[in-house]
């Protein structure tokens, strides 16, 4: 049988916040490495779009914001201390700042991720090999911060990105680990769009539709998507086909 993993959202997620879904692109053959001008152009103008729109001051009541500051407190984050992605990078917008370029693939989330206000990131797939779930931590899992070497453990109760016992992203949507660190060889990834319940579904629809578009504008390869729910909580990834 071809090696495939299961990709899921656990029951006790879609529990503890009715609404919730996750979008999951899933791209192979990519071509990744620096961005292209016309990438970072497309980047540089939604962050001035944000710089005139946006309130840095008030940024934590927008209803894209406010939802996720809400959730990481119903797991026990202090959202101040620890700020959701999407908060962190709008607020950087807000000011005025540049964000920095890192890869095509990583640069287009944070496009998507800025014109959506949606926590949007990749994780490469390259070195996985077990299942992958969202679930709630138990506080025996272990995670290295990407830029770290030291070894950490979840506290009991946050949300998190696990590959059986080690953890690809702590409190939902803040940091990533070094395991699926996006790097320029990347050739496969899979990509979360994440909605939670004030988010309509054709918003969600159209966040997945402009990162499968700029997938196949600046990375290549081939992509798809799903919409994980609580009724249709897990895809499976055929990892042989990774080169295509």
């Amino acid at each position: 049988m071809p090696p495939t993993i299961s990709y899921a959202v656990s029951d006790e997620v879609f529990e503890r916040f009715p609404g919730y879904r996750r979008g999951v692109v899933i791209a192979r053959g990519l071509r990744n490495g620096p961005a292209a001008p016309e990438l970072l152009a497309e980047l540089r103008a939604e962050e001035e779009r944000l710089h005139k729109e946006l309130d840095a001051a008030t940024i934590a009541q927008h209803p894209r914001i406010e939802p996720w500051r809400d959730a990481f407190r119903a797991f026990g984050s202090k959202p101040s201390d620890f700020r959701p992605s999407v908060e962190a990078l709008a607020r950087r917008a807000a000011r005025g700042d540049q964000l920095p370029s890192v890869s095509s693939l990583v640069d287009l989330g944070t496009l998507a991720c800025l014109h959506n206000l949606m926590p949007i990131g990749a994780h490469s797939l390259d070195e996985v090999t077990g299942d992958i779930e969202l679930r709630i931590a138990s506080g025996r899992e272990h995670f290295t911060a990407f830029g770290s070497t030291e070894s950490e453990t979840p506290r009991p109760g946050e949300v998190i990105l696990a590959e059986g016992d080690t953890v690809l992203t702590r409190r939902w949507a803040w940091r990533q680990a070094n395991h699926t660190l996006v790097v320029d060889a990347t050739r496969v990834a899979v990509i979360n769009v994440d909605a939670l319940s004030a988010v309509p579904d054709d918003d969600l629809a159209g966040a997945m539709a402009q990162v499968l578009d700029l997938l196949r504008r600046f990375c290549g390869g081939t992509a798809e998507s799903t919409v994980l729910t609580s009724s249709d909580p897990s895809v499976r990834i055929d990892l042989s086909r990774a080169h295509e």
